[in-house]
């Protein structure tokens, strides 16, 4: 296991800053994700930790061995690090065994030596004999867990994954979810892992840290980003929910009360009497009741399990719940907050 510091990293393209003045740590054996829009600066990071980019400024070590800095960088192929990309990157003209093979192969490893490794590595991630298939025999799915084995047999202490599931239908992208945690759990490699799908971050990872204009915008536990992000950009990026905005009345401990649209709300986090703020409301955390939000219902979409409805307050400010029962556009309902997030 290897942890990753970067401290003070900026990265430039002609006019455009990349990112800016970045300074992060992956501690050894953690899983984190770069989760941002396009542009966000988070392939540029990944790309940098992979020697494919030299930083402008600042440095990245490895286990505390510098790897890069504005003057220097170690090549890619010395970092020992694994990288899994979007379009699996798999040489067309080889067999499986042989694209998993091709890493020990540049080392020298011994040729009974790297069979035993490849076949081991393939039973690992579920193609136990796949080895003599063509690339182009073999699904979406089973080509990235040939470039996951690929990584694997060079036993990589970091992985870089860089939109490894963007390219699969939704069945195969969780089947994927729950190959990816399994060999993290097996092999305690630090990973990082760059996605645009909120989805795929909360799901895989024990850390994400979501990015905006190359700059880090929060870093924390999937817990803490989707239920109390730092500030609106994150609100509005993490999950589904509504940002209202709500009046403080009084401070009760750890919690405030706030008036919102004339209801009384206990609100988690903090802020001074009568301030006006940002109030994210999720909607897991709204439901009908006889008492609460005055709203209208705008809209009603059948999800299933529920139906999502948006709704109007009276405030003209919207909020979305999920109902167990449909509900007709136009009619008025009550909504009760059992937890609502006062925004920084």
């Amino acid at each position: 296991m290897t942890e990753i510091l970067i401290q003070n990293l900026t990265k430039r393209f002609g006019a455009t800053t990349a990112l800016n003045d970045i300074s992060l740590s992956f501690p050894s054996g953690s899983f984190t994700s770069l989760l941002g829009p396009s542009g966000c600066g988070k392939t540029t990071l990944l790309r940098l930790l992979a020697g494919f980019e030299a930083p402008d400024e600042g440095e990245i070590r490895f286990g505390g061995n510098l790897v890069a800095d504005e003057r220097q960088q170690k090549l890619p192929e010395e970092r020992g690090v694994g990288v899994v990309f979007q379009s699996y990157a798999l040489w067309p003209h080889m067999d499986v065994a042989e694209n998993v093979a091709y890493p020990l192969k540049t080392r020298k490893v011994a040729r009974g030596e790297i069979a035993g490794r490849v076949n081991a590595v393939l039973e690992s991630v579920g193609l136990d004999g796949f080895a003599s298939r063509r690339i182009d025999e073999l699904s979406g799915g089973q080509r990235q867990r040939v470039a996951l084995a690929r990584c694997l047999v060079a036993d990589a202490k970091i992985i870089l994954f860089d939109e490894p599931l963007a390219n699969l239908d939704m069945h195969l992208r969780a089947s994927m979810v729950e190959a990816f945690r399994e060999i993290h759990r097996r092999t305690r490699a630090t990973i990082v892992y760059v996605t645009h799908d909120q989805s795929e971050a909360l799901a895989l990872s024990d850390r994400i840290a979501v990015m905006s204009g190359g700059t880090i915008l929060q870093l924390g536990s999937p817990a803490e980003v989707y239920h109390s992000p730092s500030d609106q950009k994150v609100a509005s990026f993490i999950g589904r929910g509504a940002v209202v905005s709500g009046h403080v009345m009084q401070r009760n401990g750890a919690s405030t009360l706030l008036d919102i649209g004339g209801y009384s709300v206990n609100a988690r986090g903090r802020a001074n009497g009568g301030d006006r703020v940002q109030v994210l409301l999720r909607p897991e955390a709204l439901g009908l009741a006889e008492e609460g939000l005055a709203a209208a219902v705008r809209e009603s979409t059948y999800r299933g399990p529920v139906h999502e409805t948006r709704l109007d307050l009276a405030n003209g400010e919207h909020v979305t719940l999920d109902s167990p029962v449909a509900l007709t556009p136009g009619e008025t309902a009550r909504v009760a907050v059992k937890d609502a997030w006062i925004i920084p």
